[in-house]
């Protein structure tokens, strides 16, 4: 690994690549620190000292794609994650609307009218969840329990907010143009980069806060123990996200003239867990919706109370199960909307490929169907299993809350970009380390 990186580095182009990415990534993170104008950082960094002792996770996962610029109200707070709900909701709407399909097909013209569809709602979403930010800091209701959390936002005039909601747009935009630039001139893909200091950058608060509050030995034995399972945890998520069922296609022979064409053999390569971590974001999402209600309603009705004390805290096992059950729907929703084996059968009899043993046409589709469905019943528990992990931290460590390093969308993202990454400058050396027959 070491004897890559040096070479990566020696190569002149790939060195220019990797230097301009590790640039995109400090302004990134300057900006993560620089607080919204009309907020006062006093009182802030006293609310979010208080929130990391305690249990307070309404807000973590955005604070976690953010890398912690969200509960400090800076001018990068909603980080990335405006353009992953677009990103997500796109894909979800090429399925329903005609149009949208169409201009998929349509190759590189139509990808760029969809980014450029994509970009339109990342603001449209920024500037939704900017106001919903702005509204939770002034109500105080972002630090509930912190004894300033009504003081965060010391002038409440509607042109210092309309001030607030505009910077974190711009912040959401630049952060979006960031990321691009990565994808452009840099290496890997931007978005995926930008996602992973995110979460990577809170991983050493979060061991020392283990630490710290860990009671055997001063905290080491804790610490130490969640470093081990850490490790784990990497390579079962690494062993499962390079797991691959591959289906073996032949191509027939066909003859053009004088020549024969085609008689390969290849595979479609159907990943065990073929959804990646966005089962898991869709999930969390959405049981963050009862809590949201709750906590804007300040109601004391009986439905409030149930929810309160079922689905906040996020270690009942209602909770838990309700957590388990739409990681599962969701992992099948997904692959169905994204994996259509009509159209991969079609465009197989299209060129002439088969899967031995399987007649062409709706044979190989209903053969591909079955076959996914088997390889994503264990994808699916697998990714269960990995989103509850912060939850057996919490009961496991008193100090852990729910941003856990070590767990859920945390460790599957980092795993996959990092795997990514890696592949992407692996294939840029080979390509300028190529050795001939003759030395």
């Amino acid at each position: 690994m070491l004897t890559a990186f040096a070479r990566a580095f020696k190569t002149p182009d790939l060195r220019k690549k990797l230097l301009f990415t590790l640039g995109i990534i400090v302004l990134y993170r300057l900006g993560a620190h620089i607080p919204v104008p009309g907020v006062s950082y006093e009182n802030v960094q006293i609310c979010v000292d208080q929130a990391s002792k305690g249990n307070n996770s309404l807000f973590g996962l955005v604070n976690m794609f953010s890398g912690g610029a969200l509960l400090q109200i800076t001018i990068f707070a909603l980080g990335i994650m405006p353009y992953i709900t677009a990103s997500i909701i796109l894909q979800l709407l090429t399925v329903v609307i005609p149009r949208l399909e169409a201009l998929k097909k349509e190759g590189q013209s139509g990808t760029a009218k969809i980014t450029q569809y994509t970009r339109y709602l990342t603001v449209a979403l920024a500037i939704l969840q900017g106001t919903g930010l702005v509204a939770t800091a002034r109500s105080g209701a972002l630090f509930s329990g912190c004894p300033v959390a009504d003081q965060i936002v010391p002038n409440q005039s509607i042109f210092t907010t309309v001030v607030m909601v505009i910077t974190m747009t711009a912040g959401t935009a630049a952060v979006m143009w960031l990321g691009e630039l990565i994808t452009d001139r840099g290496i890997g893909n931007g978005m995926s980069i930008l996602m992973f200091i995110s979460i990577a950058a809170s991983f050493p608060g979060a061991l020392w806060a283990i630490k710290e509050s860990g009671k055997l030995a001063d905290g080491w034995i804790e610490f130490i123990t969640v470093i081990l399972i850490g490790f784990v945890m990497v390579g079962l998520v690494v062993f499962v996200e390079q797991a691959q069922r591959r289906v073996p296609v032949q191509y027939a022979k066909r003859m053009i003239g004088r020549r024969s064409y085609g008689g390969t053999s290849t595979y479609i390569p159907l990943k065990v867990n073929q959804a990646g971590v966005i089962p898991v974001i869709f999930a969390s999402s959405l049981l963050y919706i009862p809590a949201l209600i709750v906590q804007f309603s300040n109601s004391t009705a009986g439905w409030a109370t149930w929810i309160q004390n079922h689905f906040v805290k996020g270690d009942h096992p209602y909770y838990i199960a309700t957590y388990f059950l739409l990681i599962v729907f969701f992992a099948f929703f997904y692959v169905a909307i994204s994996f259509n084996p009509e159209e991969v059968a079609d465009n197989m009899k299209k060129y002439g490929g088969f899967i031995p043993g399987i007649r062409a046409g709706r044979p190989t589709a209903e053969y591909l169907s079955y076959v996914l469905n088997r390889i994503t019943w264990p994808g699916s528990l697998y990714l269960g299993l990995i989103a509850l992990v912060p939850t057996m931290a919490l009961a496991g460590f008193g100090g852990a809350n729910q941003n856990f390093p070590f767990g859920g969308t945390s460790i599957l993202i980092i795993v996959g970009v990092g795997l990514e990454t890696v592949k992407q400058i692996e294939s840029q050396l080979q390509q300028r380390n190529y050795e001939g027959f003759l030395r």
